[in-house]
């Protein structure tokens, strides 16, 4: 399992994967170096990345000892498939740490006195009390148990962002008090991209910090490497921050960096007789991390890292464009299986275990060295004693979505998601399928159904749509790698498709799905519909609101009020229709104004507007212009809304009032596919009662694609 060369065997005597002090002669920086490089191709099964919230939220009743802190997440690690634990003190802030910093802040505030999990505590200092602390107590249990601990610091944490001078948060530093300007933005005056609390790396204050931080754990702990995290948080420059993307001079400034903490931990390891290693965690794509400021390229060639691992919030290439890259430079990758925060799942869910044994398999089939597991907390999970191991992996039951990560690279890049090459479907993000345009999309399969057909266990093989709209299993048209999957069935909202073993290819597979053209539904037919004798349920769902929002049934309606005018005060519900870019649409609704604003949203991915609802008149949001006067208060009235082409019309109670001819167009922005209705915007407010509303769409809503693989 490990490096077997003498320089290697030599280093391994002293390292904490050995129960003795380093010991034997001087080494030289070639023979560290070539020391780093097998040590850095070690086996390693699973990496378990700890945020070290066990310090900071530890349970308040319980006795703060080093074993129960352990205990949290850490001890039932042993005899698992994990062979390294990179953990975190916390880092939030840029400054604000759960070890014995003296270049840092000490995290001493409590949860309870910022309004935070009352039934907790922060033990950073009692554990400093009891001449230990968090990060020391993990790299004593590595000792004990032969694991690798590395230390992972967050690069630009912003767990902070939502302080505010009239309401601290417990995250946000000192040194962010004392410093506003090295800050890339402030509270009042947020940045279109990342977070405003994030500290701006152009400064040179900001870089010397974040190498002091670095080299004080190298000197004082005895840890196996450092894990620089660059996803937790995602924003660098204030340039970048401001919507543009990082210069030549902004990125030669963190390669730098990069080139500071290779040579200081050089100087360490001739110091101890053995390496410390570098590991990286960024996005995975060359030219998304080079926008970001992140020359991911240079630092591999420069071997300037030792392990590259790739991905969080999202994910923009398959599994093999890491493997490819970092193996191009002779470093090893591990793809991270971070949690998925895809939100409105129903039937199938990513963090289940069957999720996180496709995504471990895929991963290792695209040739992973191993596996690193982030924000996966509870040490007994089954998943850190299976995901490392293909083999064990084998037989096992298994899901594999379409998507399991679907955050926005917009968020912190501006046309961030121009580089992603794979595809975006969750239920927060559903695909349309129209009458002329089927939905084509790569959905990767790793299992080994050759090694299971010689073991005698062949698994069923089934491929899952959820598609509300549909109702009957004729309505489509499906196709796995060009072969057609009959034979299939629709229960709650999901079409389930039994696929022949076949069919399916280790790897990529291609599933196509169309409208069968002889199932359309006639144009005459309301496809749609919402009648007010209960609130809109699945596949309707609903804004957030705010205490200042309302909802309620009464006469016969749905009330929904929006009194405040603050971010996040507008209450919609809407439904993910599938409408396709050229078919028409008519919408109808059943209203009665009382007050304010109140509109009917449609979009079908391309084009999208508004039809405002205000006492006296009506209007279109992209031109407000484009009016008619009336009384919507009077009574409910009948608002019809049809598309033909970029044509829309309004009718009211059965007469032409509106007619905007190239209105219903394109704009620029991407447009969401959905039917909303609802009331005002976070600085409008508005009231409105909704007897009930209907459409006709041809288009279908697909919001989730699984292939399950079930083992007898």
């Amino acid at each position: 399992m490990f490096p077997t060369t003498a320089t290697a065997a030599l280093l391994l005597a002293g390292s904490a994967l050995a129960q003795t002090p380093a010991t034997g002669p001087d080494l030289t920086l070639e023979q560290l170096r070539t020391a780093r490089r097998e040590l850095a191709h070690r086996p390693r099964r699973i990496i378990a990345n700890n945020d070290g919230c066990d310090a900071l939220y530890f349970p308040r009743d319980t006795e703060v000892t080093v074993a129960n802190f352990l205990a949290e997440r850490t001890t039932a690690l042993a005899g698992s498939q994990v062979d390294t634990i990179a953990y975190c003190t916390i880092s939030s802030g840029f400054s604000y740490f759960t070890h014995n910093t003296r270049v840092g802040t000490v995290l001493t505030r409590q949860p309870a006195d910022y309004g935070l999990l009352p039934n907790t505590r922060n033990v950073t200092q009692d554990l400093i009390d009891l001449g230990s602390d968090a990060l020391q107590s993990v790299v004593g249990f590595g000792r004990e148990q032969r694991l690798e601990v590395f230390w992972s610091m967050r690069m630009n944490d912003t767990h902070d962002v939502e302080h505010r001078p009239e309401k601290p948060y417990m995250l946000f530093p000192p040194l962010k008090v004392e410093h506003p300007e090295w800050l890339v933005g402030d509270y009042v005056k947020r940045t279109p991209q990342g977070r405003w609390s994030s500290v701006d790396y152009a400064r040179p204050e900001i870089r010397d910090l974040a190498f002091r931080y670095i080299e004080e754990i190298c000197r004082n702990y005895d840890v196996d490497g450092v894990e620089l995290d660059f996803f937790r948080h995602l924003c660098f420059f204030r340039s970048v921050a401001n919507g543009g993307k990082a210069s030549q001079e902004e990125r030669d400034m963190m390669t730098d960096l990069l080139r500071r903490v290779r040579q200081m931990t050089e100087e360490v390891g001739l110091q101890r007789k053995r390496p410390v290693l570098v590991a990286v965690r960024v996005p995975d794509s060359v030219e998304f991390d080079r926008d970001m400021g992140l020359d991911i390229e240079r630092w591999l060639a420069e071997d300037l890292v030792d392990l590259l691992i790739t991905t969080c919030y999202f994910r923009l290439n398959p599994w093999e464009y890491s493997v490819e890259l970092g193996h191009r430079y002779s470093v090893p990758v591990y793809p991270c299986l971070s949690d998925s925060r895809v939100t409105g799942e129903s039937r199938f869910r990513r963090a289940s275990i069957e999720s996180y044994r496709g995504r471990a398999m895929n991963a290792w089939v695209a040739g992973a060295d191993g596996i690193h597991l982030f924000n996966l907390f509870n040490p007994k999970s089954p998943v850190f004693r299976e995901a490392g191991d293909p083999t064990v992996l084998a037989g096992l039951n298994k899901l594999y979505f379409a998507t399991v990560r679907d955050g926005s690279a917009d968020s912190w890049l501006a046309g961030g998601e121009a580089y992603r090459n794979v595809p975006l479907l969750t239920p927060s993000h559903p695909a349309s399928i129209a009458p002329d345009s089927p939905l084509e999309i790569e959905l990767p399969v790793g299992e080994d159904l050759e090694g299971a057909r010689q073991a005698g266990r062949l698994p069923v093989v089934t491929l899952h749509l959820e598609m509300p709209a549909v109702t009957r299993p004729e309505q489509l048209r499906v196709t796995l790698n060009s072969q057609a999957l009959a034979g299939g069935s629709v229960a709650n909202g999901w079409v389930d498709l039994p696929v022949p073993l076949e069919h399916v290819k280790r790897g990529a597979n291609r599933v196509r799905v169309e409208l069968d053209p002889a199932n359309l539904p006639p144009p005459t037919e309301w496809t749609l519909t919402y009648e007010a004798t209960a609130k809109p349920a699945a596949p309707w769902f609903r804004d957030p609101g705010s205490e200042r929002t309302e909802e309620k049934l009464a006469d016969g309606a749905l009330f929904i009020a929006d009194r405040g005018t603050v971010s996040g005060d507008y209450h919609y519900y809407r439904y993910p229709w599938g409408a396709g870019p050229n078919e028409p649409l008519t919408i109808e609704a059943r209203v009665k104004v009382v007050s304010g604003s109140s509109f009917i949203i449609f979009s079908n991915g391309v084009a999208t507007e508004r039809l405002g609802l205000w006492p006296d008149h009506l209007d279109l949001w992209t031109d407000n212009s484009i009016r008619y006067n009336m009384d919507t208060t009077d009574g409910f009235h009948v608002y019809r809304i049809e598309t033909r082409g970029e044509h829309l019309r309004v009718y009211v109670d059965g007469e032409l009032r509106i007619e905007a001819k190239g209105q219903f167009k394109a704009r620029g922005a991407r447009a969401d596919n959905q039917l909303a209705f609802g009331t005002a915007n976070s600085t409008m407010v508005g009231e409105a009662y909704w007897a009930g509303i209907r459409a006709h769409v041809a288009g279908q809503s697909c919001r989730d694609m699984v292939v399950s693989v079930t083992y007898p």
